[in-house]
């Protein structure tokens, strides 16, 4: 579980991204966080990995501070950034380098993330577009096999078929004792398989909903127009 409790960020001396802010994700779910530019979903990913420190409150998950980067948690933690670079090495040692340091990796779970994306392990990362570079570090991602696993606007930049491959790969690598937040603008990309999904604006948590019970597709981008055209008319 990742608890959030009156968090206050900055950056340098500029206004807070995030203020007074508390939220709670439970375990076993795959969560939508949207919100608009600058509302604080990046930020709020990098404070749960301890990659940024908050100016007052907290934030644990499984009751450790990802701050004091305690190897303990730091296993059980992945971040897929939005922009990235991979070293120009074969698939292979890429994994061997940094398996180790995941204890629940599996190869079997990466060689059916690449299915999905119809890539092959065979590959060397410097050979690759932006774009396939991006579906096989998803592939790494998913294959970590950590209980949580965090994505920064995954989607950005794969075309129409690689985006339903790569909803085909989170339901492959999804299972109950997994935590996944994936954070975007791009809220078709993923509407189809989220369990749950949260909208927040810096100090506030605008909608919490969880969308296992509907019945109904849920359309993601007419709900988050609807959740903060609400919002503002009550302030």
């Amino acid at each position: 579980m990742i608890t959030i409790k009156n968090l206050t960020f900055a950056y340098g001396k500029k206004s807070p991204v995030l203020q007074d802010f508390s939220l709670d994700f439970q375990q076993g779910n795959i969560y939508g966080l949207l919100g608009k530019n600058g509302t604080g979903k990046s930020t709020l990913l990098y404070l749960i990995m301890g990659l940024l420190h908050a100016q007052k409150g907290e934030v644990l998950v499984d009751g450790m501070s990802g701050k004091d980067r305690n190897p303990e948690l730091m296993r059980e933690l992945f971040l897929l950034p939005e922009e990235y670079d991979l070293p120009a090495v074969h698939l292979s040692d890429y994994v061997s380098a940094i398996a180790p340091f995941y204890p629940n990796f599996s190869m079997e779970l990466m060689e059916k993330c690449l299915a999905c994306f119809e890539m092959s392990s065979d590959v060397n990362l410097g050979a690759l577009s932006m774009g396939q570079k991006k579906k096989v570090y998803m592939c790494i991602a998913l294959a970590a096999n950590t209980p949580y696993l965090f994505m920064d606007e995954p989607t950005n930049g794969l075309d129409i078929l690689s985006k339903s491959q790569f909803r085909k790969a989170i339901v492959t690598a999804m299972s109950p004792e997994k935590t996944i937040i994936v954070s975007t603008h791009q809220v078709h990309d993923v509407e189809r398989v989220l369990d749950h999904v949260i909208i927040i604006d810096r100090n506030r948590v605008l909608l919490n909903l969880s969308l296992v019970e509907n019945e109904e597709p849920v359309d993601l981008e007419k709900l988050f127009v609807d959740t903060l055209t609400y919002n503002s008319l009550q302030q």
